[in-house]
């Protein structure tokens, strides 16, 4: 993640116009791209950082990863100099941590306000002093500043983030993203590459494995709720994605719950919804269009290549009597049958041909898309529109979209799948919410086949509508999302919110089944209160509602202040506010800056710092089971004796471990149509 890379682009100690906001501002830069990072020198020159040591610590909890990234750069010139580095997060991931190492101690930063933030940095480069800064560039990247790196000084940086992960059914992901657009042109590498993922899951796990690096990932099985994997090896490729999927047995229809009590405050709560069989049915015939993006920025990578595969495994799936139509955009649409035709072999044959001749060029203006696939419905007929995109459009035309999304016949259902790291994740999400659908993000290093399928399986059940939430007990305020979405098979809905007071939560779920009223009670426990990363997952989605709310009537400017306060709070870097480090604790005082990150990162060390002695129990009691089963002493034999008294056996039986498990089901929040929390 840490996504170092070199340029020779002349800057000034005073400057403060570092660097483009976007990554795609990457192509101006020179194209002598190093493996070792990009490196600013504050007297105007080119230079090369090393990367040493490239490890990342991946905890997976029922559905909820925190990421933790750990590395170490050399400057290799004979002179100080400033680092910059720009780094891709995955889909969902907020960042709530940014450390370095001052004088050999750590020192965690803290959130501000985003042009403080930057003051505050440029005013410690004059005095040459350790300050460091991490910001959210855009929608798809964050940049980390580091000044001074001595002559030849080493540097560790710490990042850490939490994400949901996105699930199909029984089978979850994790992406570990690496390749940015940023490394195109040289190659990527550190000395020492490591990644250790552990998995744990309330319901047992099936499978884990690397649809990216396959058996270099070392697998091991503790328990059936508790999965490690290991990657590690010298000269590591810094750009490939690590992608990991695991399986667990299908759960029923259900609702979990987990909370978190800070001491003295109200407290935190998620919702899970989840699908079962049960309420599987019988696809209806319907209509799909696919609306493939061939722009010049799907040029990068494999993100052309993915798209082609991911749509031809969506056509195999259809049945005769859907029927199907391609279409490809750049600045102008281009169909394929000009209407819509039976889903058969000719059919998925004269698609694949016509995606293997599209090339990746122009500039990308999806509205004409949009309004072109939106002449297919019929009225008597469903009709998918499934885009295939990075989202890059023209900025001019991101409310137009949002505007056009109301205009779609009234059986129009719109899916978004986004591909590889430079996606405009935002766009995408909120295209498919307001249209009914849900989103999809696929990693280049994925496997396209698998996702499609998965893809499939969602768009065609959606296993309830009109979906209701009643919470009694506590008393619940501040609930996100308001408007609840869809079910879909393989896709739970999740809900945050506060909560005061005591006792159980009573939840019932009102919704549409098959045309039916369903409804589903449960007496949930709030348990022990100890997950501490709800709350900043409860702020995390409350910003991102905030934003798509204010997008949605282009009036951001109401909810910045909301916003600023929320990231500073709960230490969230966002468009608006990012993370500064300064030399001790005296600095931030003099700055009059709150240790509240401080405060709340001991206190989520502490909690991982219990887990992971219940996880080392879990280690213990699997090794307990290899080699010799340990047996009673025997007693000492009588003098003269030829016999001796048969030793009993002693081995114990290990206890069941007592881990806390979240009683998550996981799964992106997927979007459709949608009631109001009560």
């Amino acid at each position: 993640m840490l996504r170092p890379y070199l340029s020779h682009r002349l800057f000034t100690r005073s400057s403060t116009a570092l660097l483009a906001a976007a990554i795609g501002a990457v192509a101006c830069y020179p194209s002598t791209a190093n493996a070792a990072g990009l490196l600013i020198a504050d007297g105007g020159l080119g230079g090369r950082l090393e990367v040493l040591e490239h490890q990342a610590t991946v905890t997976i909890n029922n559905g909820v990863a925190v990421t933790e990234v750990e590395q170490v750069f050399l400057n290799t010139e004979n002179r100080a100099v400033e680092a910059l580095y720009v780094f891709p997060v995955p889909e969902g991931a907020s960042v709530a941590n940014f450390s370095m190492w001052i004088g050999g101690k750590e020192m965690v930063g803290e959130v501000v306000e985003k042009q403080r933030a930057r003051e505050i940095y440029e005013s410690y480069k004059a005095t040459r002093t350790d300050p460091g800064l991490l910001e959210q560039k855009d929608y798809k990247t964050f940049e980390m500043r580091i000044f001074p790196i001595a002559a030849g000084a080493e540097q560790r940086v710490r990042i850490s983030y939490y994400q949901e992960l996105g699930f199909d059914a029984d089978r979850a992901t994790y992406t570990y993203p690496l390749s940015t657009q940023a490394q195109e042109n040289g190659d990527s590498a550190a000395a020492r590459l490591g990644l250790t993922v552990r998995v744990l899951s309330e319901t047992p796990i099936v499978a884990l494995d690397s649809p990216s690096h396959g058996d270099a990932f070392v697998v091991a099985q503790n328990s059936p709720h508790f999965y490690e994997a290991s990657y590690e090896t010298r000269d590591g490729d810094l750009s490939r994605d690590f992608v990991l999927s695991y399986q667990v047995n299908k759960a029923q229809t259900g609702v979990d719950l987990i909370t978190s009590k800070p001491q003295g405050e109200d407290g935190y709560f998620m919702l899970t919804v989840t699908a079962g069989d049960e309420l599987s049915e019988v696809n209806e015939p319907a209509d799909y269009v696919f609306v493939l993006d061939v722009s010049g920025s799907m040029g990068f990578g494999r993100k052309l290549g993915v798209s082609r595969e991911s749509i031809a495994a969506f056509v195999e799936t259809l049945s005769p009597q859907d029927r199907v139509e391609v279409m490809t955009f750049n600045v102008r649409p281009t169909t394929l049958f000009g209407e819509l035709t039976p889903a058969s072999e000719a059919t998925l044959s004269r698609a694949r041909e016509f995606l293997q001749s599209q090339q990746a060029v122009g500039g990308t203006v999806l509205r004409h898309a949009m309004q072109t696939a939106y002449k297919y419905g019929e009225p008597d007929r469903q009709l998918n529109v499934v885009v295939l995109s990075d989202g890059m459009t023209e900025q001019g035309e991101r409310s137009e979209l949002l505007q056009l999304i109301g205009q779609r016949p009234a059986n129009a259902t719109v899916f978004t799948v986004g591909v590889g790291n430079e996606v405009d994740r935002p766009l995408l999400r909120q295209l498919a919410e307001d249209a009914g659908g849900i989103a999809a993000f696929l990693s280049e290093g994925d496997d396209a086949q698998r996702q499609a399928l998965a893809f499939r399986r969602k768009l065609t059940h959606p296993a309830a509508t009109d979906v209701r939430l009643t919470i009694d007990g506590p008393k619940v305020y501040d609930v996100t999302p308001k408007l609840l979405p869809s079910l879909y098979h393989g896709a739970p809905i999740r809900v945050y919110g506060r909560y005061r007071g005591d006792g159980p939560f009573g939840v019932r779920v009102d919704a549409e089944a098959r045309g039916k009223p369903l409804a589903l009670t449960a007496t949930k426990d709030r348990g022990d209160g100890k997950n501490p990363e709800i709350e900043r997952m409860w702020a995390q989605q409350t910003i991102a509602a905030l934003l798509k709310d204010a997008d949605r009537n282009d009036e951001r400017d109401a909810v910045i202040d909301r916003i600023v306060d929320l990231a500073e709070a709960y230490s969230i870097v966002t468009e608006y506010t990012s993370f500064i480090v300064l030399e001790n604790d005296a600095e931030y005082q003099r700055w009059k800056i709150d240790r509240r990150n401080a405060q709340r990162l001991e206190r989520d060390r502490q909690g991982r710092d219990a887990l992971e002695a219940r996880l080392e129990r879990l280690r213990e009691e699997s090794l307990a089971n290899l080699g010799p089963l340990p047996t009673a002493k025997k007693p000492a034999a009588k003098k003269f004796s030829t016999s001796f008294a048969p030793a009993e056996d002693g081995a114990n039986t290990p206890e069941p471990s007592s881990v806390l498990l979240l009683l998550l089901g996981a799964g992106p929040l997927l979007l459709g149509r949608r009631r109001r929390v009560a």
